[in-house]
């Protein structure tokens, strides 16, 4: 009822703020039909709710009631944080359709058509800038935007990480390509000297999420981007032993909270892939500029 207060939703939207199912969501809103608190309208396959228009006192009391009642639930500003990320992609109609052409990219086979072809596409269109791949590992992406990239920078905690990567990044000779010693929360990176931070599947490996958010505001010139590819929150605890991960995922609202707070603006939080196959991981990108 509260997430209807502003703005008529579809289904598919009320589950990607809540992340309910879809069922459980569907039952929800025929009993609030039902009960005339709420009415709908068909746009094409979707329909969309709304509070009910032109009700009685009686409704119209118990309509603010609800709404007063889940301002005081301990999920509901996670829930706006989500609406807000959910009510702009409807706005961004080129999401919308990326969304429809990955989910039709591998349902026929098509002679030379990956996703590895269409990488290796859009690393060449990339410009002449200076990116920062915080969490690097052995340097893989930053290997690969070096290629294209004015310099890359590539921190990682683990002195034989660095160590290896340096050692390959001469052997390729990308001399634009520089790895450093260093922790996530405080990177050996100057403030405003580049114009990308990356966090690729590095998050969840930090003591301090927010605290890394923070960093990447700092290190990121004015206009500068910064991107965080990561899981969204799951509950497969064996992870922490079998990958080291210190955090099971994180919520678009978390993300979208520590971005906000750490001053980045125009954010956007999206998931990007999902997983056939157990623990059924999700992968969400997350971007925002300084």
């Amino acid at each position: 009822m509260a997430l209807l207060e502003r703005d008529e939703l579809s289904v598919n939207e009320l589950q990607e703020v809540t992340r309910m199912g879809q069922s459980r969501i569907s039952t929800h809103l025929g009993l609030l039909l039902t009960a005339r608190l709420l009415e709908s309208r068909r746009e094409g396959r979707r329909t969309f709710y709304k509070l009910k228009e032109n009700a009685d006192a009686i409704t119209r009391e118990i309509i603010q009631l609800s709404i007063r009642g889940a301002k005081e639930e301990g999920h509901y500003a996670g829930d706006q944080l989500n609406l807000k990320r959910v009510s702009a992609k409807r706005q961004n109609q080129a999401q919308v359709y990326f969304d429809q052409v990955a989910g039709r990219f591998d349902r026929s086979y098509g002679p030379g058509r990956s996703w590895e072809a269409f990488g290796h596409l859009l690393l060449r269109i990339l410009p002449s800038i200076v990116v920062a791949d915080l969490g690097s590992g052995e340097g893989l992406l930053s290997e690969l935007l070096a290629r294209r990239c004015k310099k890359v920078i590539a921190v990682d905690n683990s002195p034989k990480m660095v160590a290896y990567g340096s050692a390959k990044a001469k052997q390729n000779g990308l001399k634009n390509l520089e790895f450093r010693l260093g922790d996530l929360q405080n990177p050996p990176i100057d403030s405003g000297s580049v114009d990308l931070a990356i966090l690729s599947q590095a998050l969840h490996h930090a003591e301090n999420p927010s605290k890394t958010i923070v960093a990447l505001h700092r290190i990121v010139r004015a206009g500068g981007e910064v991107m965080i590819l990561d899981l969204l929150q799951h509950r497969f605890e064996k992870a922490r032993d079998l990958y080291g991960d210190v955090w099971l995922g994180f919520q678009e609202s978390e993300l979208h909270r520590w971005l906000e707070d750490a001053g980045f603006r125009k954010i956007e939080i999206n998931v990007v892939a999902r997983e056939e196959k157990p623990p059924y991981f999700q992968t969400v990108l997350a971007s925002a500029q300084k």
